[in-house]
């Protein structure tokens, strides 16, 4: 049986898929203004900012308005790589920043997005190179 339009879960479902829409606008981040350190001189981080799901997407916004969230992160010399929303998740960053950063990244999300999200955090690399040498190897 198929939930009919009006049905609780159709209204959840539309509820949350609208939320989303609109909340990506604000997560939108202009590139660092200092260029980030070159590759082989960094790190990729990718954070899990995992939604706070006892709070609305407008309280987590106006949680992230108050603390500055906005303004402090990335840090400068931080380069955002991706910044994805994941659907019953919440967003996955991943930074490439030098290592003196990552306690400038750190204090960022501490003092800002804490409270409107729970964080986990990984240290990360790009396999793809190797992936492909690989293949090319074996073809």
């Amino acid at each position: 049986m198929n939930p009919s339009p009006s049905s609780p879960v159709s209204r959840a479902v539309v509820t949350a898929l609208t939320c989303l829409v609109l909340a990506l606008p604000s997560h939108a981040q202009a590139p660092a203004s200092k260029p980030a350190a070159p590759a082989g001189d960094t790190l990729l981080l990718t954070i899990f900012l995992r939604h706070d799901q006892g709070k609305t997407v407008d309280e987590i916004n106006a949680h992230l308005e108050r603390t500055g969230f906005r303004k402090s992160f990335p840090p400068e010399g931080v380069e955002v790589v991706s910044w994805y929303v994941m659907m019953g998740v919440g967003q996955v960053v991943t930074l490439r920043l030098p290592p003196d950063k990552l306690r400038a990244v750190n204090l960022a999300i501490e003092k800002g997005a804490w409270g409107g999200f729970r964080t986990e955090f990984y240290p990360t690399y790009d396999y793809r190179p190797i992936w492909e040498e690989s293949r090319a190897k074996n073809r």
